[in-house]
């Protein structure tokens, strides 16, 4: 996995890193603002949603404060995704923070570029601390803001890897703002970690040869020798995993998804229902989490390497979004995850494959049509 990443976009397995499993968006937005109120020199934000409701009016409000002391504030947001009023944006403006959105939309001209959406999440603060992961900046995130429980995951790195985001934050601010900006090494300081924790950077997009995070997934599900668990909000994969996981589990391998009882989009719900019942006749256990919404994108590989990232089982994320992942060789972070995963099975249903084949005529008539829409969701 770590040469093909390579050889597909030049993605450095980098050493010097460390990090640190972030579960829901209250840990995420409390670490987030204290290592904002410490930043010295820059704060670039990108992320496919961002809102000014509570939550997002603190961050927003946080960045002009720190925009007054004289730091370079850059937020790139997704036209589609996100939704900021103008006011904020005029306030945002006058406190000297540049914000550009990512393909704006235009329904006078153009709705093609609709279907290309920025579905990253990054947070690069002084070059040094990087977020990435599955929150985005709204108060659906934050559970005590919240009528219904969001579960998540994120991971906040400081060390070598940040390099690889920061240069992700570039290449997206180069498009949006028209490449204005002079980059120099301040950007990219050097780093002396305490820990040594691999990882790499693996982003995908239209603009990449190849689809690089659904490849290195793939790879690490034929590979796995004992165990995959795998979270997500959406399976709605193409046939290549789906394949691979059935494989895997008539292989006498354990294989684990969790998924949402309930999802946040019932179209997206029928078309990940209509998956289940060919992996359970391969023997992977499928899980339905009810204590709320799982929003989570993550994957375990026999207790070594782990993934967190924005990136969900669907053809959207393989082949349409711009996306980003960190992929994780560590026995310490893999564990972590696990016990995030095994926390998550408590709050499941475990589906049956007898009961589950005894679904309406109806119902498997609306999730083939889900399906058959599967790649526009």
């Amino acid at each position: 996995m770590i040469p093909l990443l390579y050889n597909n976009d030049k993605s450095k397995l980098t050493i010097n890193n460390d990090l640190k499993l972030i579960k829901n968006g209250d840990e995420k937005f409390k670490l987030l603002f204290k290592d904002i109120e410490e930043a010295e020199h820059h704060i670039h934000l990108e992320y496919f949603i961002i809102k000014d409701d509570k939550i997002g009016t603190e961050l927003l409000d946080l960045l002009c404060k720190k925009a007054s002391e004289g730091l370079e504030i850059r937020i790139a947001i997704d036209d589609v995704g996100s939704s900021i009023t103008s006011k904020m944006k005029r306030k945002l403006k006058d406190c000297g923070i540049e914000m550009h959105p990512f393909m704006p939309v235009r329904f006078s001209n153009s709705t093609g570029k609709m279907n290309y959406r920025d579905h990253r999440k990054i947070v690069v603060i002084d070059g040094k601390i990087g977020y990435v992961g599955g929150i985005n900046v709204s108060d659906d995130y934050v559970n005590a803001n919240n009528n219904r429980y969001w579960r998540d995951t994120h991971v906040r790195i400081v060390g070598e890897a940040v390099k690889q985001l920061q240069i992700l934050f570039f290449t997206t601010w180069d498009f949006v703002s028209g490449g204005e900006l002079e980059i120099s090494k301040t950007y990219f300081p050097k780093h002396n970690c305490e820990e040594n924790i691999p990882l790499q950077i693996a982003a995908s997009g239209p603009d990449t040869d190849w689809s690089n995070i659904m490849e290195a997934i793939f790879v690490a599900i034929t590979n796995a020798d004992d165990h995959v668990y795998i979270t997500t909000p959406y399976f709605i994969p193409n046939s290549e995993i789906v394949t691979a996981l059935q494989v895997l589990a008539r292989s006498n391998k354990e294989v684990k998804i969790i998924v949402p009882k309930k999802s946040d989009s019932w179209i997206a719900e029928y078309a990940t229902n209509s998956y289940l019942e060919m992996l359970l006749e391969a023997g992977v256990e499928v899980y339905r989490y009810t204590k709320g919404f799982i929003h989570a994108k993550t994957m375990v590989v026999d207790g070594v390497f782990c993934t967190v990232g924005t990136t969900n089982m669907d053809y959207r994320s393989f082949n349409i979004n711009f996306e980003v992942n960190a992929l994780i060789y560590n026995k310490k972070i893999s564990s972590e995850l696990t016990e995030f995963f095994n926390d998550d099975l408590k709050h499941c249903e475990k589906l049956e494959l007898n009961s589950w084949k005894n679904r309406s005529k109806r119902t498997k008539l609306i999730e083939a049509v889900a399906r058959l829409m599967a790649p526009i969701l």
